[in-house]
């Protein structure tokens, strides 16, 4: 009785906000959700094949599936869900299901006011059921994208760093293979190259794994025009790591980015995208910004957060750019959410 209370009171509080209420599919297509938006849940979902033989997959994730039903039924673009997250985890002693009630902006048109609204929306929420001890981590993952393209290093490396960002093991290997300047060998070299002529013979129209021949060209393209060496790979690493290590308090951030910028003598301009964090100041609260943070969920691009309840967490969301695209949109549709974990609370 008590849980049904709590989530009235957040509910009307995503009414009251504009909020209308969606409710995603629960079953999904495997192959669907891991080809689209990516491998990491793979290893979470649980799965079985339906009487056709189709492999199925319990939902375990909220965003993906609300964005899913919003493609296909052109649903509303600011929507809150209610319902039920499957997921298996390493950690036994995690939830399998977690219950939850998250908000969606899909199709977000200003990008700063809308996270900003989202976050806010969610603090409300979570001070409405007396959450006490209130903290936010924050992260945003495009300055980490903004910082590597910034950098004199071949296109093949950036693009390897930014699509790896997410996974911190294999992207701590390849840091260490650009410390050493062992860029990618020969074999694998020729071989991206001779792939990309015969590629250039299909339909640049047809799609493969998600994405059109034509995109697939052009990153080919950028990877096959790189040198086979790099001879400033410790200083590039260094310089990385330097801005990884950045973890402060959201009112030292401006100073602790200048110095960054400053020490590594890189462009001023380079954190030009930065408004959303800065602007997370007017909810005057505990805010921790960790440049590092928002790597394990691979579909986010911009802003990541998470708020806490003393020392549990009890909502977390971020920018997800791309996400719509992947699933089957014909274009980037901007998008951002959160959803609380009523498990915690």
């Amino acid at each position: 009785m008590k849980s049904k209370k709590l989530s009235e009171q957040i509910i009307k509080t995503f009414k009251i906000k504009g909020f209308v209420l969606s409710e995603p599919d629960v079953l999904l297509d495997s192959e669907y959700i891991i080809q689209r938006s990516g491998e990491k849940f793979r290893s979470s979902m649980l799965t079985f094949e339906n009487e056709d033989g189709k492999l199925m997959c319990l939902r375990p994730d909220l965003t993906v599936a609300s964005c899913v039903k919003f493609l296909q039924n052109k649903s509303n673009s600011k929507i809150y869900y209610s319902g039920q997250a499957y997921r298996r985890s390493n950690n036994k002693s995690a939830d399998l299901i977690n219950d939850q009630l998250g908000i969606e902006i899909l199709g977000s048109k200003n990008q700063v006011r809308d996270d900003y609204e989202v976050i806010n929306t969610i603090l409300n929420s979570a001070k409405k059921i007396n959450c006490k001890k209130i903290k936010i981590k924050v992260g945003d993952v495009s300055l980490f994208k903004s910082l590597i393209n910034s950098l004199d290093m071949p296109e093949r490396w950036k693009l390897r760093l930014i699509r790896h960002f997410w996974r911190p093991k294999y992207f701590e290997e390849l840091l260490k293979r650009l410390e050493k300047n062992s860029d990618i060998d020969s074999v694998t070299f020729d071989t991206d190259r001779k792939r990309f002529y015969e590629m250039k013979k299909i339909d640049q129209k047809k799609f493969i794994a998600g994405r059109s021949v034509s995109e697939i060209l052009k990153r080919f393209d950028k990877k096959i025009k790189d040198p086979r060496s790099f001879t400033e790979g410790k200083q590039i690493v260094k310089i990385i790591r330097s801005f990884l290590n950045i973890n402060c308090k959201l009112f030292q951030l401006d100073k602790k980015l200048i110095d960054f910028l400053k020490k590594n003598d890189l462009k001023k301009n380079i954190f030009k995208e930065f408004k959303s964090i800065k602007n997370l100041k007017k909810l005057n609260q505990d805010i921790n910004f960790i440049s590092d943070f928002g790597r394990d969920i691979e579909y986010y691009t911009g802003i990541v957060f998470e708020i806490f309840s003393g020392k549990k967490e009890i909502a977390r969301g971020g920018r997800y750019d791309d996400l719509l695209k992947s699933l089957g949109a014909k274009k980037n549709i901007p998008a951002v959410g959160a959803a609380i974990n009523l498990n915690n609370i």
